[in-house]
C-alpha cells in the first residue's frame, strides 16, 4: 500500500504563522493544474506498482480548485496506479470555500474525507492570524457539510498564542464536540523563520509565545479529548475509535508516498526526494519532462532516527524489533540512553515497545532527539 499527496499552492491571503510554499495569485493555475497531471505521469513507476490507499490534496488551499479540476487530477492517477476501492480521498479546506455550490461540486467528486483548517471560532483569533473565515463560518462550514453527506470530517484548530485564555480554548474544544466530528487535529503555534509572525515578534509589534502556556493548553486538550472518548494516537492527532487519518498514520508507520507538485515530498523507503518550491521553476521543469527535485538517500543512521521521531509520536509506539530490523542490535544503546526517560516516566516499556506517558508527550521531541543515533 502507498499514499498520494498532492500541493495546492495557492492560498487567498497568508495567514501571519504560515511557512509552507503556496502563492496569493491564481495566475498560473491552469498551467499549474496542467503541470500536476503531468508530474502524475512521469512519476508513474516510483512507488514500483503499489496499490494506492490514499490521496491527500494539501496546500495552500486545495478548495480553492473546482470539483471538475480535482477530478481530473484523481483520473489521472486512477488510469496510472491500481487504486483501492476504499481508499481515503482528503481535501483540505478553508471554512470559507465551502458554501452549498462548492460542496455538491466535491460530492460528485471521489474525495470522502475533509480536513477543515478552523483554527479558532473566536473572529479577533482569525484576524490576528489573518485568516480568510470569520467564525460563523467556521461553525457553519462543517455543519453544511454534514448535511452535504460527508461524514469523516477532521478539523484543525490552534492552541499556545497570546489571545487564547484557557476559558476560549475550552469553548474551541466544545464546540469541536458539539459538531461531532470524528477527528481533531490540534497543533500548538510555532513561530516558523520568514513568517509575518516572526517578524512582528522581532520588531516587538507581537509577545514572543509562551512556552508554559502552550503546555498547559496541551493537558488540558488531552484530558478534554480522552473525557469525550477521543483516542490521542498521535501527538497532534485524536479520533474517535477507528477514525484515524489514514494517510498520515500511513506517514508515522513509514509507508511510501508519492509527493507531486511544488515543494512536495516523495518518499520510497530507500530515499527521500522533494521538489523545488517554486511555481514557475517547477511548471518550467515539468514541461521539460524532468522532475525539478533534489534527492537524498537514506543512510542506516537516518533510517534509525526518522523510525524514531515518528514512531515514539504515536499510540504504537517505539518497537524495538523493528528498529533492529533496520540495525541489527540498535535496540541495546538505545534502551541505555532510554533508562533516564524510564526513570523519570516520561517513557513507558510494555514488551518490546516504548510509549511516551502522557508526561513524556509534553517532550516529545527532546526525547527522541536524545534518543538519536
Amino acid at each position: 500500500m502507498a499514499g498520494i499527496y498532492i500541493h495546492i499552492p495557492f492560498c487567498k491571503q497568508a495567514c501571519h504563522y504560515c511557512d509552507f510554499h503556496f502563492s496569493t495569485s491564481l495566475t498560473y493555475k491552469t498551467e499549474l493544474l496542467k503541470a500536476l497531471q503531468q508530474e502524475i505521469q512521469l512519476q508513474k513507476n516510483f512507488l514500483n506498482g503499489e496499490t494506492i490507499e490514499t490521496v491527500y490534496f494539501g496546500g495552500g488551499t486545495p478548495s480553492l480548485l473546482e470539483g471538475e479540476e480535482i477530478s481530473q487530477l484523481i483520473n489521472t492517477i486512477t488510469d496510472l496506479h491500481a487504486v483501492s476501492s476504499d481508499a481515503e480521498i482528503t481535501l483540505e479546506a478553508n471554512p470559507d470555500d465551502l458554501d452549498s455550490k462548492k460542496l455538491n461540486a466535491l460530492r460528485q467528486t471521489p474525495v470522502n474525507r475533509f480536513s477543515i483548517g478552523i483554527q479558532s471560532f473566536f473572529d479577533d483569533d482569525l484576524i490576528w492570524m489573518n485568516r480568510a473565515h470569520r467564525s460563523n463560518e467556521a461553525e457553519s462550514s462543517v455543519k453544511r457539510a454534514q448535511d452535504a453527506g460527508f461524514e469523516n470530517i477532521t478539523v484543525d484548530l490552534i492552541y499556545g498564542y497570546p489571545l487564547l485564555t484557557d476559558a476560549k480554548w475550552k469553548f474551541n474544544m466544545d464546540k469541536a464536540f458539539e459538531l461531532q466530528v470524528s477527528h481533531v487535529s490540534a497543533y500548538s503555534m510555532t513561530v516558523e523563520p520568514r513568517t509575518a509572525l516572526a517578524s512582528f515578534i522581532k520588531n516587538k509589534k507581537q509577545a514572543p509565545m509562551n512556552e508554559e502556556q502552550s503546555s498547559d493548553q496541551f493537558i488540558q486538550l488531552m484530558e478534554a479529548m480522552q473525557a469525550e472518548g477521543f483516542e490521542h494516537y498521535e501527538i497532534s492527532n485524536f479520533c474517535k475509535p477507528g477514525h484515524y487519518s489514514r494517510h498520515n498514520t500511513n506517514y508515522w508507520k513509514g509507508v511510501k508516498y508519492l509527493g507531486i507538485g511544488p515543494s512536495a515530498h516523495s518518499y520510497d523507503g530507500e530515499k527521500r526526494q522533494w521538489n523545488i518550491a517554486n511555481n514557475t521553476k517547477y511548471i518550467q521543469g515539468i514541461e521539460k519532462k524532468a522532475i525539478p527535485a533534489e534527492i537524498e538517500l537514506l543512510t542506516e543512521e537516518n533510517r534509525l532516527n526518522e523510525y524514531i521521531m515518528t514512531s515514539l509520536r504515536t499510540q504504537w509506539g517505539l518497537k524495538l524489533e523493528q528498529l533492529n530490523a533496520i540495525a541489527k542490535g540498535a535496540s541495546e544503546p538505545l534502551l541505555k540512553e532510554a533508562e533516564e526517560f524510564l526513570e523519570k516516566g516520561w517513557v513507558t516499556q510494555k514488551n518490546q515497545t516504548l510509549y511516551l506517558t502522557q508526561t513524556g508527550k509534553l517532550y516529545a521531541d527532546h526525547i527522541a532527539s536524545e534518543l538519536f543515533f
